[in-house]
């Protein structure tokens, strides 16, 4: 695709919006930006890293926004009142939403990759991106994630990679309804669970999504997705299940503390596979990673001898390291689907859990209040303990109808040990202070790129301390 305008991003430090920078920077495109990261300071090695692709970057004050011919991008999340936005409205710049600008680029690729559901689309998309590279396709990939596969020294912040093949590979997101914009060639849906949105909705726009696809990947062993299955044509679909009858089946799991082994089963051809990731939700993951290649023309056994070397995104169950005899695990975890995989994927070893849940704004606390709160009551073992600082704020109006104490209250009425501590630093400390050689300390949250530094400062402190 053509890049002749000059554009600006509102918020280019966002998880969603980095990696379409870096996408149409590495595409020749002219790319500027602003963030309140970057005026804050935080996170500099994010912006250096933009600076070093070419990315013009410049204060969150209108000052970047000179002219008529800049297309200005913003997120949802970007208020009318933030003076970027201001400044495009007086020189009369066109404006976009992130979306809308990706899905303009997804739409217009000759062979596009769509991975949706509620959980595991930026694992997903990893996956597929990494089995495509590996088999010589050279793709694009728009991810919400730093690749661990594709990330070095001098370029960390791997979300996103510009390949010169005919493949696009992007997560698209439900949450907004901007899933409606894209029309994939191959679908991918990997689950169908409460997050933003009520179920009505989202069976709605995962199907509209699976029905402009020319092939859909979809995960049979999801009651939901299943449902969604049955109405395909079934020559324009390829299931999956870990432990049930699909095209595409896991059996025989051996989980490990930080990976996990199955046979990969098709018809009567069977392989043994060994991810680098853990857990039965990670199985499920690969499944549809593979079929998503072999969908895209990729041999049955090169997409399964690649999917090996699949070594994880950063924020995933990402093991930061241990000390003292604790083991930090960073994790994206945030609404009861996510944070049940983690949860599982834990307890099948011993060990105690210390776990501090950022969640991720008040809305989705009022949506997933009750799931969330079964979920996680029923996971908890005798000793783990759940602290929860208050919710990830990043500035504007919002409603607090719902809070951490009211989840936190709820959960100690169904018998766990949940801490409401409001400030996250404090919360972090009561979980150091209480970690004894054995424990995993677990950092879950997202829409918030410090949780990282957070999970590395709490690891620091469990070294200092001997």
């Amino acid at each position: 695709m053509a890049h002749g305008n000059s554009y600006f991003f509102v918020g280019i430090g966002g998880s969603g919006m980095m990696p379409l920078a870096m996408i149409l920077a590495g595409q020749g495109a002219r790319v500027a930006g602003s963030d309140r990261s970057l005026d804050q300071a935080r996170l500099p090695a994010k912006f250096a890293a933009l600076e070093k692709l070419g990315v013009a970057l410049f204060p969150q004050d209108g000052s970047g926004i000179t002219a008529a011919g800049q297309i200005v991008v913003a997120s949802a999340a970007i208020e009318p009142t933030v003076p970027d936005m201001i400044a495009a409205g007086r020189v009369g710049a066109q404006r976009m939403s992130r979306a809308d600008l990706l899905s303009r680029l997804f739409n217009a690729s000759p062979l596009s990759i769509g991975v949706a559901g509620t959980s595991g689309k930026s694992t997903v998309t990893g996956m597929i991106g990494w089995v495509l590279h590996a088999v010589g396709r050279d793709p694009t990939v728009m991810n919400g994630a730093v690749m661990k596969n594709f990330a070095r020294d001098d370029a960390p912040f791997a979300s996103a990679l510009v390949g010169r093949g005919d493949v696009f590979v992007s997560e698209v997101d439900e949450s907004d309804g901007s899933i409606a914009l894209f029309s994939p060639t191959i679908a991918v849906l990997n689950n169908i669970s409460l997050d933003h949105k009520s179920l009505a909705e989202l069976r709605a726009l995962f199907g509209d999504f699976a029905g402009k696809a020319a092939a859909t990947v979809i995960n049979v062993g999801d009651d939901e997705a299943a449902a969604l299955a049955a109405t395909l044509p079934r020559d324009k679909s390829i299931t999956f299940a870990v432990e049930a009858p699909a095209d595409i089946v896991a059996e025989n799991l051996v989980p490990e503390p930080f990976a996990i082994s199955f046979d990969l089963v098709m018809g009567s051809a069977r392989a043994r596979v060994r991810l680098a990731v853990p857990g039965r939700h990670n199985v499920a993951n690969a499944l549809a990673a593979v079929g998503a290649a072999m969908a895209a023309g990729v041999d049955r056994d090169m997409a399964i001898a690649a999917i090996s070397g699949f070594t994880g995104l950063k924020r995933r169950f990402d093991h930061v390291g241990t000390a003292a005899g604790v083991s930090v695990i960073d994790d994206f975890g945030h609404n009861p689907d996510k944070i049940a995989a983690t949860l599982d994927t834990l307890h099948a070893f011993p060990g105690r859990l210390l776990l501090l849940f950022q969640p991720h704004g008040y809305g989705p606390l009022k949506v997933m209040r009750r799931d969330l709160v079964a979920s996680v009551s029923a996971r908890l073992h005798p000793g783990d303990v759940l602290v929860l600082p208050d919710p990830v704020y990043q500035g504007g109006t919002v409603s607090r109808e719902v809070t951490s104490a009211d989840i936190v209250a709820d959960l100690v009425a169904a018998g766990a040990d949940a801490r409401h501590i409001p400030a996250r630093d404090a919360a972090a400390a009561a979980l150091v202070d209480a970690a004894r050689p054995g424990d995993r300390i677990v950092i879950m949250g997202a829409r918030d790129d410090t949780l990282s530094q957070l999970a590395a400062d709490m690891l620091a402190r469990l070294a200092a301390r001997g």
